[in-house]
């Protein structure tokens, strides 16, 4: 195959030297995520509010047995290198006493050839550094992001131009936020036409006030009588002075008509809008707020100043994003199928977690299944059984695969939002106990009766499992999450449980359980709390342990998501040219580093 793009991998994926070709990956990758049951726990099956609900737990009863000693003796960031880092085979050939068990080994080996690579080359050797009024506002990640796919998106739109014979008239940012990408790029040395699509206003006034910042905008002019107008804000307060409808009752208090003071401009400097001033040879950004519901972007081409002097068949653009949300990346993606004016796509995703499902809830009964959570502000069934055709996944081949398809729950993936390559040992740690906060605390809530149990098959009072015994999957709670508290409730157990009770019995958005927790929870102990901490803190090594293999085995359910996306091009070969996955970031600075390339006919 000739390779057109100077900016296309030699692999179409970045999967690993196991694989020969990118059909062989996807075929493993597939037949591991429908036939793994361990995956499929691990991947969908835990939910830390959970953990300690049932006896001897969620540790003892799901993870191997001849796993569990290891996992437990053995310390949070060793047990992270033995995930991401170690080499595997020098381990597998020195077993004994403290070695990971060789079924454990032969996991990992699975989840680390399964997941893509993330190793990362700058796509030219050096970059054009961001000017520092352009690099306004950014951190040190956004800079990075927006320094390497800028020089990304430059060579690709060389690439396509080159290939199609036809130079791309704008770039489409999905999602442009404070446009700091967009910035970049219609700034020297790019001088790029973007058009900057942004659900919230707010975000795009803030956007184009650092547009002014940077000299790719100019703020409107105002001409005003000056003399009228100092004693007109003489005459106000200074907390009003930028209150137009105040200046306006000043101003008629003083006597002055109305005739007079359409002659002041009474707006604040905030309310002054950016002009653009469009020059040959220099790049340029319009703004459409739009709350994209689909790839149909007829609603956005319709606001551009070009299709006022053009066709619209004279427009080639590419669909660009760094870390779009959810169903914004599939918008993006799809958007040179469903648009004939979109001519590439280059799209980074990002939170896994706000991706809708397409499938509904399975028509059969998973390994590892559980009764279904429902908390207060849960969107799991409702999310499951909208079946929305924007949904994960895309592609016909996940959606169909075994006559049942893929399909990941919530859980799987918000787990797939972790880096757990770049857990530090304070981080860690930090967020290892507030997890088990979160699930001592919800066994205290089942023990007083604030939540109860949800019964999975058999009802209660029947025989819910072998030999009538409860476990983790045949039954589970219908939890209060609780979200984030206060920083100071984190210092101890005491105070998380004592915060989460004020803000239980006092925030409105929970008044379905504020009475239920006053009943049984006001009453509880400073001593009460402390045995309920000192009886499960020896168990929290089993939640870390759990937690980093959930975070770990993510890696593959995030290849499922993007190569889902791949495979959504690959199939629309009657418009797609070429499509491809490739690394765009360093994994330390950006985890979310995977970009989906397409390229149409």
């Amino acid at each position: 195959m000739t390779v057109d793009f100077t900016a296309r991998p030699e692999k179409p994926l970045p999967y690993s030297d196991d694989f020969s070709s990118a059909d062989q990956y996807v075929d493993s990758l597939l037949d591991f995520a429908t036939n793994s049951h361990l995956f499929q726990f691990l991947c969908g099956g835990v939910h830390i509010l959970d953990f300690f609900t049932s006896e001897p737990g969620l540790f003892v009863s799901a993870v191997p047995k001849e796993w569990q000693d290891y996992l437990v003796q053995t310390e949070p960031m060793v047990l992270l290198d033995f995930l991401m880092r170690d080499d595997l085979d020098t381990l597998a050939a020195q077993p004994g006493p403290g070695q990971p068990p060789e079924t454990l080994i032969q996991y990992v080996k699975d989840i680390r050839k399964l997941s893509l690579r993330r190793s990362f080359q700058p796509s030219k050797p050096k970059l054009p550094v961001l000017p520092r009024q352009v690099a306004l506002g950014m951190n040190t990640k956004k800079v990075h992001e927006v320094t390497h796919f800028s020089g990304y998106i430059d060579r690709l739109s060389e690439d396509v131009a080159r290939v199609r014979g036809q130079e791309l008239t704008h770039l489409v940012d999905f999602g442009s936020g404070q446009n700091y990408l967009g910035r970049a790029l219609a700034s020297p040395p790019y001088n790029k036409h973007i058009v900057a699509v942004e659900s919230k206003e707010a975000n795009t006034a803030g956007a184009k006030d650092l547009d002014i910042l940077s000299g790719l905008a100019e703020r409107e002019k105002r001409i005003r009588n000056k003399k009228l107008y100092h004693r007109i804000m003489e005459s106000v307060d200074p907390s009003e002075a930028n209150d137009e409808e105040a200046l306006k009752r000043a101003a008629k208090a003083l006597g002055v008509t109305d005739e007079d003071i359409a002659t002041i401009d009474l707006r604040s400097r905030k309310e002054l809008q950016a002009t653009y001033a469009r020059e040959e040879g220099k790049g340029s950004i319009e703004y459409v707020v739009a709350k994209l519901g689909d790839a149909d972007l007829a609603p956005v081409i319709s606001q551009l100043e070009y299709t006022e002097t053009h066709s619209e068949d004279d427009l080639s653009m590419m669909a660009v994003s760094i870390h779009s949300c959810g169903n914004l990346s599939h918008y993006g993606i799809r958007s040179m199928v469903l648009n004939s004016s979109i001519h590439a796509v280059a799209i980074v995703g990002c939170c896994y977690n706000l991706l809708t499902e397409k499938l509904g809830p399975p028509t059969f009964k998973p390994c590892f299944s559980r009764p279904t959570l429902q908390p207060l502000n849960a969107r799991v069934v409702r999310e499951s059984e909208r079946r929305d055709p924007q949904g994960f996944p895309m592609s016909e081949k996940l959606s169909t695969y075994n006559d049942q398809g893929i399909r990941l729950n919530i859980t799987a993936r918000m787990m797939a939002c972790q880096a757990p390559g770049n857990w530090t040992d304070k981080e860690s740690d930090a967020f290892f106990t507030r997890h088990f906060y979160r699930a001592v605390l919800q066994r205290i809530f089942l023990d007083k009766g604030v939540i109860s149990k949800v019964y999975h098959g058999p009802s209660e009072g029947e025989d819910e499992g072998e030999n009538g015994n409860e476990s983790p999957f045949n039954f589970s709670t219908n939890p209060v999450v609780i979200g984030s508290l206060r920083k100071q409730c984190y210092t101890s157990f005491s105070a998380y449980v004592r915060g989460a009770i004020t803000k239980l019995t006092t925030n409105t958005d929970f008044s379905q359980y504020s009475q239920i927790v006053r009943e049984k929870l006001s009453d509880i102990t400073d001593e009460e709390i402390a045995r309920y901490e000192a009886a499960y803190l020896p168990r929290k090594r089993e939640l870390s342990a759990v937690w980093s293999l959930m975070a770990f085995s993510a890696c593959v359910v995030e290849s499922l998501i993007v190569t889902d996306r791949y495979l959504f091009l690959k199939e629309h070969s009657d418009i797609v040219r070429d499509c491809w996955v490739e690394t765009v970031f360093d994994y330390g600075q950006s985890p979310r580093n995977l970009v989906v390339v397409g390229i149409k006919k």
